[in-house]
């Protein structure tokens, strides 16, 4: 009986410990190192926002987190420039927009304001 519990308590910590790391914070760095590595995962990144398009609720802002620049595709309000967000989504590549490939880029899911 004792063993039983101690292997349901290891698979708990286990399964606790491996989603922690799958929706660690990662840096734009190593998403564009290796991209297929995260595509279609959920990631979280913070940094802060150097441009932004949006119309009709819609739109992508790019930013930067020291490491490297990401555009965000959101489909909501997109944050000011000089604002500083954490983003969490996954990570798609080949992203075509009117006509230009963007790479690789990040389609939003969630998005909370970071002090700075």
């Amino acid at each position: 009986m004792r063993t039983l519990n101690r292997s349901i308590i290891f698979a708990a910590l286990l399964v606790a410990a491996l989603s922690a790391t799958a929706l660690a914070k990662k840096t734009i760095n190593q998403i564009n190192a290796d991209p297929s590595r995260y595509r279609d995962k959920t990631i979280s990144i913070v940094g802060t926002v150097t441009d932004s398009y949006g119309v009709l609720g819609n739109g992508a802002y790019e930013i930067d987190d020291g490491t490297g620049r990401m555009w965000v595709v959101a489909d909501r309000t997109v944050p000011a420039r000089g604002s500083r967000v954490e983003t969490k989504g996954h990570v798609m590549t080949g992203f075509i927009l009117r006509g230009h490939n963007m790479g690789t880029v990040l389609r939003e899911s969630g998005r909370k304001a970071k002090d700075r």
